[in-house]
């Protein structure tokens, strides 16, 4: 069978099967077996459930919710599934649990185990309003009267795991790969060998490095004049602008580093956060813009990247190239912002979960971990919530904690250089294990692991010749299938609100996993201990 062939077929079958999880089945999302079997068990849904607990048992046989969070898994090396799987299976079923039922730290037990929300020490939802001014600055008196925020056990766990990554980003990429970044530094710098593939590229004309520098110039000017024209709604000085320019400029190349070697992108957003949270308490906006410029530019930095290189394979001519991601990135942003705006004047009560019914699909996960960020970081600060005196203050230790924990395993490559698995023991990859949760369920990295494992392992190992042929055909075809299928549900049944309701169309059926279980804690819906 030709790839071709393949690709329709692999295409049709995805586009018609995401027609049930996406919309008639949506069970298939997270199949949690374990809440049925225990359905008034408030520990067993906990560790069951595969939307708002561990995830033990469940699975997910959505190709959207695989492959959603880190990415497609069949892309994605053995050796970097196999590290994220260890820092998954380390956090998630060994820290967390002795965290939550062993240890209540934090108060834990106050709140659900998994969830993506703000919570009082009653356990109740954090109201924002109540601490906010009408120029969205934080009232500290109201925020006093009110009280002081919390967090679900394995949000906590996911900032600190955040702090480690950073630093273990760093040391690694400087003790694995500064000698070689170094010398490659000083070739380009002599006019090193070209190899074949810039070789046949000289048959193009270059792309002029002024180009770049007049796009580069042109966006930090624009940005600066934002942040002097609308200093009050954006609430970022000029100099926090220029802190957001350096900071994307230093951590691209490790970042970018690691994503080369591992097809993982440890992201910063936390820290970046952390950081201006720091020197600009108090305001949320300026604190999304902060990591709008210093994280996000990062993430389209390398992307572009990628194409650049994908487009030296292909052969194609740099102009084009440059006008292809030029024309794209304009059309895109427009694109982008009026989608979003139509979404907000025309998809009533989106994102709000306390009025939208339990199998919407405009509960915004993602959404809503941003926004909580704003609060966490811009609102609040971290100095309220991880300085002296601060409920998760001693979780800022895990910066050093990272920074230490590539060291040990360097110094074993370079004591037994025979031994090659040693040095693809990649710290910042298990750490990464732990990412993206929440708004990503345990159930969804499981799945992703094992989606990969399957594909590249099993299949690698005992199917060499089917996996070379078609592997990335398959890739492919499945998230373009998903992809058409979605946005065909939504203009077709979703917009118009036309909605299956039975016991399928529900994920999870697991009520109680979002319970607490300390002492005294009232929650509607759940049991009083």
């Amino acid at each position: 069978m030709t790839r071709m062939k393949f690709f329709l077929f692999a295409f049709a079958a995805s586009f018609f099967y995401y027609l049930f999880p996406g919309y008639l089945f949506q069970i298939l999302s997270f199949f949690s077996w374990v809440c049925w079997a225990w359905p008034h068990n408030i520990t067993a849904q906990q560790i069951g459930s595969g939307a708002k607990g561990l995830g033990i048992g469940a699975f997910t046989l959505d190709w959207a919710g695989i492959s959603a969070y880190h990415g497609n898994p069949l892309v994605t090396p053995w050796v970097s599934i196999l590290n994220v799987g260890v820092g998954f299976v380390m956090f998630i079923y060994i820290i967390l649990p002795l965290c939550y039922w062993k240890y209540d730290t934090f108060d834990a037990r106050k709140f659900p185990i998994f969830s993506n929300q703000l919570f009082t020490n009653k356990g109740l939802k954090y109201d924002t309003t109540k601490i906010t001014t009408p120029q969205l600055e934080l009232d500290i008196a109201a925020y006093d009267n009110y009280g002081k925020l919390y967090l679900s056990p394995l949000f906590a766990l996911s900032i600190g795991s955040g702090f480690a990554r950073f630093s273990a980003t760093l040391i690694h990429v400087a003790l694995f790969h500064g000698g070689a970044i170094l010398k490659q530094s000083k070739s380009a710098v002599n006019n090193a060998k070209m190899d074949i593939h810039e070789k046949l590229m000289q048959s193009y004309k270059h792309v002029p490095e002024w180009w770049f520098l007049i796009i580069l110039f042109f966006s930090i000017a624009l940005s600066l004049l934002m942040s002097f024209v609308w200093r009050e709604t954006v609430q970022l000085a000029w100099w926090g602008m220029i802190f957001a320019f350096v900071l994307s400029f230093i951590v691209t190349l490790p970042v970018g580093v690691i994503q080369a070697t591992t097809n993982q992108q440890p992201g910063f957003d936390i820290i970046a956060q952390f950081m201006i949270g720091y020197v600009l308490p108090g305001k949320p906006i300026a604190n999304l813009l902060f990591k709008i410029y210093g994280r996000i530019s990062t993430v389209h930095a390398l992307s572009f990247l990628s194409d650049l290189k994908l487009g030296v394979y292909m052969k194609i001519p740099p102009r084009c190239m440059y006008t292809a991601q030029l024309v794209g990135t304009l059309v895109s942003g427009v694109a982008n912002l009026a989608v979003a705006w139509w979404m907000l004047e025309g998809i009533q009560n989106i994102c709000d979960t306390e009025v939208l019914p339990t199998d919407s699909p405009w509960t915004c996960p993602k959404y809503r971990v941003t926004f909580d960020a704003s609060v966490i970081w811009g609102l609040i600060g971290p100095r309220r919530l991880f300085g002296p005196g601060g409920l998760y203050r001693n979780l800022v230790w895990l910066f050093l904690v990272g920074a230490i924990l590539p060291v040990p395993i360097w110094v074993l490559s370079k004591i037994f250089p025979d031994k090659k698995w040693i040095p693809l023991i990649n710290m910042p990859v298990i750490l990464y294990g732990f990412a993206g949760l929440p708004p990503a369920t345990p159930t969804n990295i499981a799945s992703w692991l094992i989606t990969g494992a399957i594909f590249n392992y099993f299949i690698f190992k005992y199917h060499k010749r089917w996996w070379q042929k078609y592997n990335y055909v398959l890739c492919a075809a499945l998230d373009a299938g998903t992809a058409f299928m979605g946005v065909l549900l939504f203009f077709v049944l979703q917009n118009n609100n036309i909605l299956v309701h039975w016991w399928g169309s529900e994920a999870d059926h697991c009520p109680l996993a979002s319970c607490p279980t300390a002492p005294g804690i009232i929650v509607k819906g759940c049991p009083v201990f």
